[in-house]
């Protein structure tokens, strides 16, 4: 048996619902990743990358193209992220990554990357059926992930707002794809995400409006 198979081998099943291990693995890395993004740890970003890596093989086993997209993309980001926070070293007062509020510019190239891109993803997706059984919502979970990552990189408290809007589309499509570990723990990231939102936000008028250093290169 191969490692691809043993990952996606039913842990258990419960209320009708079949739990595989790369769904229950990767998204329960998934959750600690954001917990260390509320503390504004660098550690979140090889904690994601390492769900992603994890959470390809499980969309891979639903069928859902946008889902194993979005992993490869959180791999991609999460190399990104990571590489920003080591070089923006600009420090809270506990030593944690300093946050702030976009500006406007970067509010209106966020919102509008994300319709582009959700637009552009879900056309493909449509036009290509066997890339994703569910086009758009697949590709707006996809795009909306990439946003908020990209948002995190920046030290952008809009980043939460981000994950806010995945996950209320996130957590019905899981549980229809049959990934209901997935589903729940999406169910687990809004409670995160409220209170991961309200803390950055405090910390945002604490320290004014911080520029992460080298968030631009």
């Amino acid at each position: 048996m191969s490692v691809l198979d043993t990952l996606n081998g039913e842990v258990f099943t419960a209320f009708g619902q079949h739990v595989i291990w790369s769904d229950m693995i990767g998204n329960t890395i998934g959750l600690a990743a954001l917990a260390l993004g509320w503390r504004r740890s660098i550690w979140t970003w090889p904690a994601q990358l390492l769900s992603g890596v994890v959470l390809v093989a499980a969309y891979a086993s639903a069928h859902l193209s946008g889902g194993v997209g979005k992993q490869l993309l959180v791999i991609g980001v999460a190399l990104w992220g990571w590489r920003q926070w080591q070089r923006g070293r600009q420090q809270a007062q506990d030593g944690s990554i300093a946050v702030r509020f976009a500006g406007w510019r970067e509010r209106c190239l966020l919102l509008g990357g994300t319709a582009a891109g959700t637009a552009a993803v879900g056309t493909l997706f449509t036009l290509v059926p066997q890339l994703s059984w569910n086009p758009w919502p697949d590709a707006y979970i996809f795009v909306g992930t990439l946003a908020a990552m990209v948002a995190q990189a920046r030290g952008l408290v809009e980043f939460w707002f981000a994950w806010l809007l995945v996950d209320v589309v996130g957590v019905p499509l899981a549980f229809s794809s049959g990934l209901a570990f997935s589903g729940l723990v999406y169910v687990v990231y809004l409670a995160l995400v409220v209170w991961g939102m309200r803390d950055w936000w405090l910390r945002s008028r604490v320290s004014g409006r911080p520029v992460l250093e080298g968030a631009a290169a």
